[in-house]
């Protein structure tokens, strides 16, 4: 309850999730549940739907599409009945806007596999579900993703014996992939930023708190996307 209170006053939230545990999603549903007994407007982000399905999104929530016409047009993720259903359904019972805030993947791995610049080759109807802007500074949230990223495996034959040592070819070639799987994070991480930084320019005055899911490497030690959504929304108060 002291930790709802203290979310009620704010204007920008991020809750990071570990995907697989049931525990995450009920929190996750006991953050809504205590914004809304408060009567604090309320407007729901998600990394779990990307910008391409926003108007089925909209169009379900304004009962213009059912469910299973919704769930065949925005590509759900796996869990999304148990996990991310409740928050949706709580949503449209409450009249809030939810954003499809994330890149669409098949940009992301793009950017995965070639660089940021696979951006500038798409068309300007396509590149209006990226972010506008795409930075990739090699800061603290880059050594903890290369460090996530680089972790390699004990050999298992031996108990404890660590794996032999790269050579500097495979090395080079590790980081050259890391970097690019980097800039793909970065991507989602500058895309879900805008998503909430206009959503809540758009919103009226009084602010609703707009409150983001994401997986909880996208805002650890408010790194990631909270970073990048501060930097849009200096004035705004997050938490």
């Amino acid at each position: 309850e002291m930790m709802l209170v203290d979310l009620s006053r704010s204007e920008v939230v991020f809750v990071g999730e570990q995907h697989d545990d049931p525990a995450t999603h009920r929190l996750e549903r006991a953050i809504l549940e205590g914004l809304a007994r408060r009567q604090r407007p309320v407007i729901l982000a998600l990394e779990m739907f990307e910008r391409d399905v926003q108007k089925s999104l909209d169009d379900y929530l304004a009962g213009k599409l059912t469910e299973e016409e919704f769930l065949k047009n925005s590509r759900p993720w796996p869990r999304y009945a148990t996990d991310y259903r409740p928050l949706v359904e709580m949503a449209k019972a409450h009249g809030w806007r939810v954003v499809a805030g994330n890149v669409p993947r098949r940009y992301a791995a793009q950017v995965s596999r070639t660089g940021l610049a696979a951006l500038d080759t798409l068309p300007a109807e396509e590149r209006k579900f990226i972010a506008s802007q795409n930075q990739c500074p090699q800061d603290e949230y880059f050594k903890r993703f290369t460090e996530v990223m680089t972790q390699h495996p004990t050999d298992n034959k031996n108990g404890d014996q660590p794996a032999k040592t790269p050579t500097k070819e495979e090395q080079e070639k590790e980081r050259a992939m890391v970097e690019k799987f980097y800039q793909a994070q970065c991507v989602k991480d500058e895309t879900m930023a805008e998503s909430i930084a206009n959503a809540y320019n758009q919103a009226a005055t009084p602010k609703p708190v707009i409150v983001h899911y994401n997986g909880a490497f996208h805002s650890d030690y408010r790194l990631g996307t909270a970073a990048r959504a501060k930097q849009r929304l200096p004035k705004a108060i997050h938490k």
